[in-house]
Formats: structure tokens, C-alpha cells, sequence
């Protein structure tokens, strides 16, 4: 269940927070764990709390202009400016229309009495969850810029594996595209040509080969638009149900099955859980609110599903290390790293050695890949090439034979 609830702190402070428990009892008992005081539910705004429709289709705003915008928050706060002055001047400078209307809202929200952490959380799934839970525990410990400063770092480490992921994959799905454009071109039009060209010739019988390469063009030319026809209607329910989670729960899945690239898709996925969570660690959050929401900012929806037993498994009590080796899903060096960390009281800073281990992984096996696959599509594709043009020109070459 989710309570819209009134916080009251050990310095006084009495906050509003959006929190998720079974019960009213298990939301007390979450908050008394965390030295926290349960003042009031409001039952009657829980619905109210939650993100309107349109703001969950709002555009998600890029983490680069997210990571500009911290930056200057907390450059503009330990200057000494107040909170909503800094907003406000961000807010006027702003070029960008998507973040520009959201610090709208949140500035004004602010101005109403509102906290920072609350208006971010209220822009629903256009900022990242962890933004909103960062600030809070910024705004907890008195030290916002401190924790600004802390969350810019982690987007840039994440922008950063993101690029060096997606910069390697960029050239060979290139020459794959590239190649079956040049494929397809053949076999549609190239090669349905020859057909009239070998009528013409009157061959008794055409090889083998160049009767299954016609056959299969020609199928491919009678067949294309009703398998064009067949994707475009197949599309939006493809697209519905990816985004389910169901969908999202099989293509997690599906990733992590896929030979080579599976390793590289399970690394990055870890990489961005121990992130997450030294990050929320480091910025004072309590570790069962920072395992909520590192599990949740997990991309891979099957990782994500494994890893959220951890959360129940150190509410009852285990240690953090034995709970992550229960799932599978950790490998040995970040469950010896945690272990670590939580004997030494150092958990945030081992969290965040093995998130640069598991990238520094991840780089290696992208560049061993890339050894790999790149002359690999080389081969394949000269060698359907190579196929091709035999099949085309065997029949001329058998009839010169013979002629001889």
C-alpha cells in the first residue's frame, strides 16, 4: 500500500513522504528503524500523491542536462544564495523547454511550502527515482550541495559506460545494416533479372545452387508486402507489450541469454546497481530506503525482479552480502567487496570499487567483442556475397562449357 504520511525527525523537523508498507503497523515500524517518528497519514491524498496522468507521459529529461543543471544548483547554493532564488535563476536561464517547464513546477512548489525532494518526485517518470531520494537525504543531513555534487558524479559515470557501450556497438550495426540492404537489393532486383536472362538462353536444367537462390528471391519478392503488411499491424502490440512487465521481464531475460553480449548486459546491470546504491549510501540514506530504490534504477527488468528479495531478506535481518549471493545474480567480487564493506563500515566506498570494476569489465569484453564480430561479419557476408554471384553466373559459365 502506499501512505502519504507526516515524518517527524530527531532535530524536530516534521516532513511529508510518500512510502509503501503493507500496513499501517509495518509503515510504523520501517519509520521507528530508521529513527523516524510516524505523526500522521493523510489516507484520503494517496491517490491525489501520485503523479497525474500526464505527468507520466511526460518526456523523460536527458541525464546531460540533468547533470548541467545539478552541477549549477549546488554551485549556486554553496555561494550562499537560498534555495528558490537559485531555482528561479536557473529557471530563467534555462534553454532547454522540457526542463525548463519541470523546474517550473517544481520552483512553484517549493515557493507553496513544499520540499525540493518532494517536487522533483511529483514530476513522476520524467526524472530518474533515485534524483528525488538523493535530495531528500541531502535535505536529511543539511549538506544538498554536497549530495548535488555526489549525484552529478554518478550521472556522469553512467553517461559515460552508456557512451563507451553504445560507440562500440555503432559500427558493427552499421556494416549489419549496410550488408542486408545490399543483400536484399540482390535478391529483389539483381537477381529476379537473370531469371529472364537464363529463359532466354533455353538451358535444359539450371544448377542446383542457382535454382534455390531464384527460388528464394522470388519468394522473398512475392512475399515482401504482406511481411511488411504483417510488421506495421504487429508493431503496436509488439511495442505494448514490451513496455508490460511481462514483456520487459522476457527481454531482461532474452539479453542475459544472448552469447557474449549476455555477460556484457548482466555487468552493466550490476555496475548500475552497486552505483546506485554507494551513491544513496555516501548521500546518508538508511540501506533498506537505498536497496528500494537501487534495485529499482536497475535497466534490466529480470535483474531487477532477482534483486528485490534483497530488500525483505535485510528487513529481516541478514546481511547484505549473504541476501545478494541468495539471488544469483551478483557475481563472487562484489559479494566479497560487500562483505567487506559492511565489516569495515566502509559498504559505499566498496559499492562503488565494484561498480568500476564490473564497468572496467565491461569495456574489455565490448573491445574483445568488437575483435571478434568484426571480421567474423566480414566472412559471412562476403561469403553470402560471394554465393550469390556464383549462383547467378554458374548457368553462364556451364552453357560456355559446354559451347567449348
Amino acid at each position: 500500500m502506499e501512505f502519504v504520511c507526516h515524518v517527524g525527525t530527531a532535530e524536530g523537523r516534521v516532513l511529508r513522504q510518500v512510502r509503501h508498507a503493507a500496513d499501517e503497523a509495518d509503515l510504523r515500524a520501517e519509520l521507528s528503524r530508521e529513527g523516524l517518528q510516524l505523526v500522521a497519514v493523510e489516507r484520503g491524498l494517496a491517490r491525489a500523491a501520485r503523479p497525474s496522468l500526464a505527468a507520466w507521459r511526460r518526456v523523460r529529461v536527458p541525464l546531460a542536462e540533468l547533470v548541467v543543471f545539478s552541477q549549477e544548483l549546488a554551485a549556486l547554493l554553496r555561494a550562499g544564495l537560498p534555495l528558490v532564488q537559485s531555482l528561479s535563476m536557473l529557471v530563467e536561464r534555462q534553454r532547454q523547454p522540457r526542463l525548463k517547464g519541470l523546474l517550473a513546477r517544481v520552483v512553484e512548489r517549493v515557493r507553496s511550502g513544499g520540499e525540493l525532494s518532494e517536487a522533483f518526485a511529483e514530476q513522476g517518470d520524467a526524472l530518474p527515482p533515485l534524483y528525488a531520494s538523493a535530495i531528500r537525504a541531502g535535505e536529511r543531513t543539511g549538506d544538498l550541495e554536497t549530495v548535488l555534487l555526489r549525484v552529478v558524479r554518478y550521472f556522469r559515470l553512467l553517461l559515460e559506460a552508456r557512451r563507451k557501450v553504445y560507440t562500440a556497438l555503432v559500427y558493427p550495426s552499421v556494416l549489419l545494416g549496410l550488408s542486408l540492404v545490399m543483400l536484399g537489393v540482390m535478391a529483389l532486383f539483381v537477381v529476379p533479372r537473370f531469371r529472364v536472362f537464363y529463359d532466354a538462353m533455353d538451358l535444359a536444367e539450371l544448377p542446383l545452387l542457382t535454382r534455390i537462390t531464384l527460388g528464394t528471391a522470388t519468394a522473398l519478392r512475392n512475399q515482401l508486402p504482406l511481411a511488411l503488411a504483417a510488421l506495421v499491424l504487429a508493431f503496436p502490440f509488439a511495442l505494448r507489450w514490451s513496455r508490460s512487465a511481462a514483456g520487459q521481464l522476457s527481454l531482461g531475460r532474452l539479453r542475459l541469454a544472448l552469447p557474449v553480449l549476455g555477460g556484457i548486459f548482466h555487468g552493466f546491470a550490476i555496475s548500475e546497481f552497486c552505483r546506485s546504491l554507494s551513491t544513496l549510501l555516501a548521500g546518508g540514506l538508511p540501506l533498506l530506503q537505498a536497496l528500494e530504490i537501487a534495485v529499482g534504477a536497475v535497466g534490466n527488468a529480470w535483474v531487477r525482479d532477482r534483486l528485490a528479495p534483497v530488500i525483505e531478506r535485510v528487513r529481516e535481518g541478514a546481511a547484505l552480502h549473504v541476501a545478494l549471493a541468495e539471488t544469483g545474480v551478483a557475481p563472487p567480487i562484489v559479494l566479497d567487496m560487500v562483505q567487506v564493506g559492511e565489516a569495515t563500515g566502509a559498504l559505499d566506498g566498496m559499492l562503488a570499487s565494484a561498480s568500476e570494476f564490473l564497468d572496467e569489465e565491461v569495456e574489455t569484453r565490448m573491445q574483445r567483442l568488437l575483435q571478434l564480430i568484426e571480421p567474423l561479419m566480414l566472412v559471412v557476408v562476403g561469403g553470402l556475397v560471394a554465393t550469390l554471384l556464383v549462383s547467378v553466373y554458374l548457368p553462364i559459365f556451364s552453357a560456355l562449357s559446354r559451347i567449348q
